[in-house]
């Protein structure tokens, strides 16, 4: 097997490696020191003359180098990588993958005096106060190293640190029928676990976390079938007892009605307040079962497992829940944020091509707020992506795409869990959901996908924002283009333009009599609450072939 050492710089990644490798008379690799050989440069160099792009480069290039993971049950291979190899997704998607990984951490101040003794030069933290920087590296970075398989906390003398992660490589093995973990984060919305293959022992930990003594798995057909069903029986193999409430499959099932059935199961099932949901689903499932959790004994814990693009990119992020009325989409909801969301990129694999490729919307929104990797990420790879070509799936593209999109929203929502922030805040993550709403209210939240009503909203908020003057024509065309090549928003919609204005005019958005547009700019987004509504409606009108009787 290969075993990864991951950690701050002072960790002792290179000592504990080089130690952990003689001991099973293994190679040795040292990432940095493959760099250098190959740059004939000093990292140092290459920082100061090149710039630490270059560097990032170079890293990647020398992982990528490492070729396949060893499978071998006995130690091959020790790699230590440099402190920030792990911050790129794909990094990480080939490090952990079929890896034994440890992450070698430590105290910020015992990190720095190490720092302070040692002969190679750090160029993060060269020049700057030591502990500090150490320690905002290290809150940086956490979500990452925490992900690595094996976790030793304090540093101590080498031969007891190799001793200590010495004994726990036989327990763990390569991957241990677990999966891989990309990503593990505490946020003040709730634990975030990320992964391939994770779900069932993710969700296992995280009701183990909660004490729960049974689980109430929430989901429908669809879902279950594809996902749920395994989750129920591996929780039972593991000894807990599982109950269950499917919903209605899609917008179905946000309905007050379908949630007051369901409300009457887990009377049934005598749930109480201390127990906790899993909502098994995508993001209709998730926005109901959460509205479940909300409002059930005034609110019970939930714990969200997306298994579509669209919520693990999207909705089961920040907390919304809610339901739909026959006037408007979300119009009854709570903000309850789950205890813990489990996303797992294997259950991508089971979609639909339709489902993948409409959840790309949403993906080219989280892109237009100023995310320029993710914007670049869909250009090169979004095409594949939305046919489900077999090898992009089963690459680190997915996870990445979900990885750089969640994680945007979770930034957005811890600042403005609730939507105050008028002038922007979580109010941006609307881009493109104006007109999209309103023209899934006027399909009847039937004949459209989610993330392709959301690709209309944002070739109309493209036009808008051009109209007025926020948003550059290059700008305008890059989110059109991007659409064409990802084959949404194409074709004219069939229905009438009175109909959309008319649900417009009860969009949430609204505030003191005005909807706020939220329109893209050169690298971002601008709210705007003074656009005219002869505007909106040509930027409604040639979204419709109803309104113009003829294509866009």
């Amino acid at each position: 097997m290969d075993v990864v050492l991951v950690g701050l710089p002072g960790s002792g990644k290179s000592v504990v490696g080089r130690r952990l490798a003689n001991r099973h008379a293994a190679a040795f690799i040292d990432l940095d020191e493959s760099i250098e050989s190959a740059a004939g440069r000093s990292i140092q160099d290459i920082f100061d003359e090149d710039g630490e792009a270059a560097f990032r480069a170079l890293e990647r290039a020398a992982i990528a180098d490492l070729g396949p993971a060893d499978s071998a049950p006995e130690v091959r291979r020790v790699i230590s990588t440099g402190g920030g190899a792990i911050v790129d997704p794909r990094n990480r998607w080939a490090l952990y993958r079929g890896r034994t990984s440890v992450w070698l951490d430590g105290r910020p101040e015992v990190l720095a005096q190490r720092l302070r003794r040692s002969p190679h030069v750090r160029p993060l933290v060269s020049g700057r106060d030591p502990i500090g920087t150490i320690r905002e590296l290290g809150t940086r970075r956490q979500r990452f190293y925490a992900a690595a398989t094996i976790h030793h906390a304090g540093v101590g003398e080498v031969g007891g640190v190799v001793d200590a992660v010495e004994a726990r490589i036989p327990a763990v093995g390569v991957d241990a029928g677990h999966g891989t973990r990309l990503l593990h984060a505490s946020t003040a919305i709730g634990r975030i676990v990320l992964g391939e293959g994770i779900a069932a022992d993710a969700l296992a930990q995280e009701l183990d976390a909660l004490r729960a003594r049974r689980a109430i798995l929430v989901s429908e057909p669809g879902a279950w079938a594809a996902v749920g069903a395994r989750l129920a029986e591996d929780l039972r193999g593991r000894g807990r007892e599982v109950a269950t409430v499917l919903l209605p499959e899609g917008e179905t099932a946000k309905r007050l009605a379908v949630i007051a059935t369901a409300a009457s199961e887990l009377a049934a099932h005598r749930v109480d307040r201390d127990e906790v949901l899993v909502a098994v689903g995508g993001g209709a499932l998730g926005d109901a079962a959460g509205f479940l959790a909300a409002v059930y004994l005034r609110g019970i814990r939930f714990i969200g497992v997306p298994t579509t693009l669209v919520a693990q990119i999207d909705s089961s992020i920040g907390g919304k829940t809610g339901v739909d009325l026959p006037e408007g989409k979300n119009l009854v909801g709570a903000f309850h944020q789950p205890s813990a969301t489990v996303i797992d990129v294997a259950a991508l694999r089971t979609l639909p091509v339709r489902q993948l490729r409409a959840a790309l919307g949403e993906a080219v929104k989280m892109a237009a707020l100023g995310d320029e990797r993710l914007f670049e990420l869909l250009e090169s790879d979004g095409p594949a992506l939305a046919r489900a070509d077999a090898t992009v799936l089963a690459s680190g593209v997915p996870a990445e795409l979900v990885e750089r999109a969640a994680w945007a929203k979770v930034a957005v929502v811890v600042a403005d869990e609730r939507e105050r922030d008028p002038g922007g805040g979580r109010m941006t993550l609307n881009l493109g959901h104006t007109i999209g709403h309103a023209v899934e209210a006027a399909a009847g939240f039937g004949d459209l996908l989610h993330g392709e009503a959301v690709a209309y909203g944002l070739r109309a908020a493209a036009r808008i924002g051009v109209e007025v003057g926020v948003t550059p024509a290059e700008r305008a065309e890059r989110i059109g283009r991007l659409l064409d090549a990802l084959d949404l928003a194409i074709e004219p919609l069939p229905y009438p333009l009175e109909v959309v204005l008319d649900h417009l005019a009860i969009d949430k958005k609204h505030a003191a009599g005005r909807l706020r547009w939220i329109l893209p700019t050169a690298d971002g987004v601008v709210v705007r609450d003074d656009i005219d509504a002869d505007l909106v409606s040509r930027a409604a009108a040639s979204l419709l072939a109803a309104a113009t009787g003829s294509p866009r």
